[in-house]
């Protein structure tokens, strides 16, 4: 905790004025956002097959969207998308 610390307050004078943005950018600059970015491609890409097998393609891309790995689970648990009969003329 103390690394993660020094790590936060490097070049941070606590007494300053923009003492907390200072520190708040210091540590989204240690987040992997490239790897974060390609992960959630990855879970949206996987929940969009999940959801285009399951006939509901939109429900699982917004889960995977929202919940990653979770969503899928709810995309599978979710009834099949049965296709209404048509119309009689």
């Amino acid at each position: 905790m103390d690394e993660l610390l020094a790590k936060a307050t490097q070049g941070v004078d606590p007494d300053s004025p923009g003492a907390f943005f200072h520190i708040f950018v210091n540590l989204m600059n240690m987040i992997p956002w490239a790897q974060l970015f390609w992960w959630n491609v990855v879970f949206v890409a996987v929940g969009a097959l999940l959801g285009w097998w399951r006939g509901r393609l939109m429900v699982g891309i917004v889960w995977a969207l929202v919940l990653g790995p979770i969503g899928w689970i709810i995309v599978l648990l979710a009834p099949k998308s049965v296709k209404p009969p048509p119309l009689p003329r």
